[in-house]
């Protein structure tokens, strides 16, 4: 049998989701829990990475396993997992079914604290709110649904065979009473370390260091931008994560 596992995580005491040597993951924590939940080895395939200190707020994964459960699974797995890490179902799919080919889209959030607050620290970026011009930094996130090549805003983008990606939609939502920002970004797929690369960039032209022409530039061109900044991993979170034979599932809390 095969099920999907929809779960939340908080990052900063993982290095990522894959399996490191040396560090721990997301995935190395959830496949020993249920190796000593099923008495067996499990290969947990994610939706896709997260970088060391991301989250995800909902992340899939896919498991196979020789019997239905004569348990309530949710239960007695988050009962095994530390309290970072939660469980919000075991979803049933066919044998075809896979977390990380057949996701038509992912949303990432990215969000910001413009005061220091400890609270924050370890959930959100701080960065100063200080001679950041919040209309510059709408004026960029308006542009980036104009392109389709991201080659300039990826890590490594020799490691794909196509820089193309379908950005479905970008936002900044500015919350000034509350000194917060958040950013959105939902796309059929991202290249490594895209999202945290457009977010250092457009603070940059928010901060005035670099014109909107300049990043425009670099979307159109695909040139790597002259101060190749990341923004922190602690701001990012995988908030979304849509599959076409899941749509039904939100009436069983599933928030696809």
């Amino acid at each position: 049998m095969k099920f999907f596992l929809h779960l939340s995580y908080k990052g900063t005491n993982y290095h990522g989701w894959q399996w490191q040597p040396n560090h721990t993951s997301v995935q190395e924590t959830l496949e020993l829990a249920l190796g000593k939940m099923l008495g067996y080895e499990v290969n947990c395939t994610g939706c896709g990475r997260t970088d060391a200190g991301v989250h995800a707020s909902q992340y899939f994964c896919h498991i196979k396993v020789t019997d239905d459960f004569s348990y309530d699974p949710v239960f007695r797995l988050n009962k095994m997992l530390p309290d970072d890490i939660t469980i919000h179902d075991f979803i049933q799919v066919d044998w075809d079914a896979h977390a990380q080919k057949d996701a038509v889209s992912r949303t990432y959030t990215y969000r910001i604290h413009t005061v220091k607050d400890s609270f924050l620290s370890e959930l959100s970026t701080f960065y100063p709110r200080e001679n950041m011009d919040f209309g510059m930094m709408q004026k960029a996130v308006e542009t980036l649904t104009n392109y389709r090549d991201f080659r300039g805003m990826c890590r490594q983008p020799d490691l794909y065979k196509t820089t193309i990606c379908e950005l479905k939609a970008a936002s900044l939502v500015v919350e000034k009473e509350r000194n917060l920002l958040a950013f959105e970004f939902t796309a059929n797929r991202f290249l490594r370390g895209m999202v945290r690369i457009l977010v250092a960039q457009i603070l940059e032209v928010g901060y005035g260091r670099v014109s909107l022409e300049t990043f425009e530039n670099c979307l159109k061109t695909g040139q790597t931008p002259a101060v190749a900044k990341s923004a922190y991993p602690q701001g990012l979170y995988l908030t979304g994560v849509r599959y076409k034979y899941l749509e039904d599932s939100k009436a069983r809390g599933v928030g696809v």
